[in-house]
C-alpha cells in the first residue's frame, strides 16, 4: 500500500493506492507544540517560551539563539496562543492609550511615539480617540478592560479620576498624560513656566514695535483643564512683572475649536475698533481660527500683531511674521510614561517636563 501527502489549510489529504487506483482520505496535522519546537532547536521547553514570548533577555539567552528558534518556530507554522499565555502569566502584554484628538501635531506625535515604545517592550499598543468626550472617555476604557490590558494611558482626559476608579475596580493600573489626576501618576508639561516664557516673548515683541507694554489677549482653552489655569497663571505672572494688570475681557477663554474661537472674536471686536497688542493663543487647535480671523480682518503679514502659541507644528512658523511656539518635550514625556511602566511603581504623583521655547 503506498501514501501520498499532500498539505492544505492545516489538513492532510492522503492519496493512498489500493491496486490500480488512489483513494483518498483527509485529517488534520497535528499542531505545533513547544515542546516539538524544543526537541527541534535542542533547547529546553522553558528557554521556547521566552524567546517567543520576548522574555528572552531576562533570561539571558542570546540573540543569535533567539533568532534561530523564531525562524523555526515561523517555519514550522507556530502560533503562540495569546489566551493560554495570558492565564499562565496574567499579563496580556497590550497596553491602551486614550487620546482625545490625531488632526493636531502634539497628539498625533504622542501617538506615534507611544506605539513605537510600547513596541520596541514586546507590547502591543491599543490606541482610540475620544474627542474629548467624558462619556465616550470612560466607554472607550471600559472597552480596553474587557480586553484585559496591563496598563491605560489617560491623556487629556475630562476627568481622568472617574478612569482612575473604573480601572482600580479591575485591577489595572492607569497613567495620566497631559492632563493630571489625583489618584494615578501623572505627567505633564511645565505649563506654568512655559506660558510665562512665551507671555514675556510676545510682551517683547509688542513693546518693540509699539513702543510701550500693553496687556496681550489670551484666547482659547477651557478655565476647567488643568492646562489652561497653569498657561494662565503664567501668563497674568509675565504680565505681573512688568506691571501690567490683564482685563478680564482680555481673556477668550470658550474652549479650542474652530467654531467657538471664531464666535468669541466676533463677539470681542467685530463691533468696534480692533486693537491688539498681541496675542498668546492656548494650542494650535486654537491658533487655525485665530489665524482665520486675522486674515479676514487684514491682519496679515506686517499688519499681524505679535503672536505667541502654546503649542508647536512646524508649518505655523510660515504664518507670518512675530509668531513664537511652545513646543512641549513628546519624547521626554513618554520616555517618563514608560520608566513608570517599566520599573512598576505607580504611586500618584505629578511629573513636570520642560518645554521648549521656539522662535521664528
Amino acid at each position: 500500500m503506498e501514501q501520498i501527502y499532500h498539505l492544505k489549510k492545516n489538513k492532510a489529504i492522503i492519496f493512498k493506492k489500493m491496486g490500480d487506483r488512489f483513494v483518498t482520505q483527509t485529517g488534520k496535522i497535528k499542531k505545533t507544540t513547544i515542546y516539538d519546537l524544543a526537541e527541534l532547536t535542542g533547547v529546553s521547553a522553558s528557554a521556547v517560551s521566552a524567546i517567543l514570548n520576548g522574555t528572552w533577555e531576562k533570561r539571558r539567552i542570546s540573540k543569535k539563539l533567539a533568532d534561530r528558534v523564531t525562524k523555526i518556530a515561523e517555519e514550522q507554522g507556530y502560533a503562540l496562543n495569546r489566551q493560554a499565555s495570558l492565564l499562565r502569566s496574567k499579563k496580556s502584554n497590550v497596553i491602551g492609550m486614550l487620546i482625545p484628538k490625531y488632526d493636531n501635531r502634539y497628539f498625533g506625535s504622542i501617538a506615534e511615539r507611544f506605539e513605537e515604545m510600547a513596541r520596541e517592550r514586546n507590547m502591543l499598543p491599543i490606541i482610540t480617540c475620544t474627542r474629548r468626550d467624558p462619556k465616550l472617555e470612560l466607554e472607550a476604557a471600559r472597552i480596553m478592560l474587557s480586553w484585559q490590558v496591563d496598563w491605560i494611558v489617560a491623556t487629556g482626559t475630562t476627568f481622568p479620576d472617574k478612569i482612575t476608579e473604573l480601572c482600580r475596580q479591575a485591577g489595572v493600573p492607569v497613567i495620566n498624560l497631559d492632563l493630571p489626576g489625583t489618584l494615578a501618576p501623572s505627567v505633564i508639561s511645565d505649563n506654568y513656566t512655559g506660558a510665562k516664557k512665551l507671555t514675556e516673548n510676545i510682551l517683547a515683541q509688542s513693546t518693540s514695535r509699539y513702543g510701550t507694554p500693553a496687556p496681550l489677549y489670551f484666547i482659547g482653552g477651557r478655565k476647567t483643564d488643568h492646562n489652561t489655569a497653569e498657561r494662565l497663571r503664567g501668563f497674568i505672572d509675565a504680565h505681573a512683572a512688568l506691571g501690567l494688570s490683564v482685563p478680564e475681557e482680555n481673556l477668550l477663554i470658550s474652549g479650542y475649536s474652530l467654531g467657538s474661537i471664531a464666535r468669541t472674536l466676533q463677539d470681542a471686536f467685530d463691533n468696534g475698533e480692533i486693537h491688539l497688542p498681541g496675542i498668546f493663543v492656548n494650542s494650535t487647535i486654537s491658533l487655525e481660527g485665530v489665524v482665520r480671523w486675522l486674515a479676514q480682518h487684514g491682519l496679515t503679514d506686517k499688519n499681524q500683531p505679535p503672536l505667541g502659541c502654546f503649542d508647536w507644528d512646524p508649518f505655523a512658523s510660515l504664518l507670518g511674521h512675530n509668531i513664537s511656539l511652545v513646543r512641549q518635550d513628546v519624547p521626554a514625556m513618554l520616555d517618563a510614561v514608560f520608566n513608570i511602566i517599566d520599573t512598576g511603581e505607580a504611586s500618584s504623583g505629578t511629573v513636570e517636563i520642560p518645554t521648549i521655547l521656539v522662535e521664528k
